[in-house]
């Protein structure tokens, strides 16, 4: 298929993929104001938190790491030689399937050791170890997603792998609503097992009619090998274990730091997960095109995804430090989660979101390593530096500055990954121009600045008026504004969306 032909599928795909995320995204920030209406911000809410991270872990690795930067390019190749999908399961998911169940299984019996490390200064441990062995199932059911979601999309499905979220969110908020007076926030971590499970069922039709499985469990394919996916496997532990950083000193602060790191967090990345689904979309063309030599149309693939994504994150940056408050208080300041937690997390917010778009770089920089048949540890070595950054700066600063330099951390340290990704891209994988992407990258923060500090000059003026209308006033004064300036500055990303190509 050429790539004229190939540009409205893609199109369409993303389109769709939006519109279905999106929605998953929209009852994942209903689970997370439910979260904190039924539960607050306080010791039991950190104790789950520290019990989400194993499913925080488990998805980052097997769904958006190993299963969709191994798989994809596996299914991807073996489509463009013309062979069957079916070989590629037959060969692999059973040995895919004895990995996650033995992992999943080690979860569950090491929860207290797992907890005692995680957040050593945890007020409430017995409550984390009894959460943690209910999402340990997370580790199977997120394997199992990721895999089939890895097969549909090599084929050109999406629909039904951008339905896992939503389907996720389903029994976490089902379970939530109508068990937590009962169990309290021990319904949280039953509903995370429940929507993983979800996650699987919602695409084992589409899987069936487009993939379907083998007529016998033997296949040629590629072996999936530990030199194949310890890079991989490395690279996405060390991304998540900024997580870990963030709740292991977080757990030695008032009770209640977690959690408000983690709504801040929560709300500050909203705009970069929409912003990746491009990227989403787009993998499986760059993967083709880096497996068919054609590196100009990978390169301009990645610079366009840089510039797209750039853009929508850096004016949800402006806007998320401008009015970050009132943003909280319109999505959190319910039921048990008052006006002191917004402060809070609002306070905390403003400093995540100046590290978004290093977070945003590293997922579009990263995908490009991850294509062809031979594995390069550059990623892992890049997560790894910046993750010493991030360790080493948290650890000096957070007795001065608590979760302020918790969050700082974070970001200083994401953002010198995404440096070291896109200098190593360049050199090991695809040409990427440097200084065409510096360029955009500062035209575009320049407009942010100017649409941030008109609305934070709006923000002030209309500091009597209630959260709401205020949040939705400066929300499109913003945007407008950063239009402007964008457009003014000849950023050519802003007057159409770009082609998928």
């Amino acid at each position: 298929m050429t790539t004229t032909a190939r540009r409205p599928t893609l199109v369409r795909a993303a389109l769709l993929t939006i519109v279905v995320t999106m929605a998953g995204s929209l009852l994942g920030l209903v689970r997370d104001l439910l979260l904190a209406r039924f539960f607050g911000a306080d010791g039991g809410t950190d104790a789950f938190l520290v019990a989400w991270t194993v499913p925080e872990t488990a998805f980052v690795l097997v769904v958006e790491g190993a299963m969709s930067l191994l798989m994809i390019p596996v299914f991807s190749r073996a489509l463009a030689q013309h062979r069957a999908a079916r070989e590629i399961v037959a060969a692999t998911l059973p040995r895919v399937l004895v990995v996650l169940v033995t992992l999943s299984a080690a979860t569950a019996a090491g929860a207290p050791v797992l907890v005692r490390v995680v957040a050593p200064g945890l007020a409430d441990p017995a409550l984390a170890v009894t959460c943690t062995r209910l999402t340990a199932i997370t580790v199977l059911t997120f394997g199992i997603a990721g895999y089939l979601s890895a097969a549909l999309r090599a084929g050109g499905v999406f629909g039904a792998p951008a339905a896992i979220h939503l389907a996720y969110n389903v029994g976490i908020v089902g379970l939530m609503w109508t068990l937590h007076g009962p169990l309290g926030i021990v319904s949280a971590a039953a509903g995370v097992a429940l929507g993983s499970l979800f996650m699987v069922l919602v695409q084992v039709p589409s899987f069936l009619r487009h993939v379907g499985l083998p007529r016998r469990w033997r296949g040629s394919a590629p072996a999936v090998t530990l030199g194949v996916v310890a890079p991989i496997v490395v690279y996405t532990l060390a991304r998540q274990a900024q997580v870990f950083v963030e709740r292991h000193l977080g757990s030695s602060l008032a009770p209640g730091t977690i959690s408000y790191l983690n709504y801040a967090q929560k709300v500050a990345q909203i705009p970069m997960l929409i912003a990746l689904l491009v990227c989403t979309v787009t993998f499986p063309t760059l993967a083709r095109n880096v497996a068919a030599g054609e590196t100009e149309q990978a390169r301009r693939r990645v610079e366009t995804d840089l510039r797209t994504v750039t853009a929508l994150i850096l004016v949800a940056a402006a806007y998320l430090v401008a009015y970050a408050p009132r943003i909280v208080a319109v999505l959190l300041e319910h039921g048990r989660f008052t006006a002191a937690d917004t402060a809070a997390t609002a306070a905390i917010m403003r400093v995540y979101a100046l590290g978004v778009l290093g977070h945003a770089m590293v997922g579009v920089l990263s995908r490009p390593f991850f294509t062809g048949e031979r594995r390069t540890w550059y990623p892992a070595v890049a997560m790894a530096a910046g993750l010493a950054v991030t360790a080493g700066l948290a650890v000096v600063a957070v007795p001065w500055l608590g979760a302020y330099a918790i969050a700082a951390a974070n970001g200083i340290g994401i953002t010198t990954t995404a440096v070291l990704l896109l200098l190593g891209l360049r050199r090991h994988i695809v040409a990427v121009s440097v200084p065409a992407v510096g360029a955009a990258t500062a035209r575009l923060a320049a407009a942010a600045a100017g649409a941030g500090t008109a609305g934070w000059l709006a923000g002030r003026a209309t500091a009597s008026w209630p959260a709401l209308p205020a949040a939705v006033v400066g929300g499109l004064l913003v945007l407008s504004v950063f239009v402007l300036l964008a457009r003014s500055a000849g950023i050519a990303e802003l007057r159409r969306f770009p082609h998928v190509r």
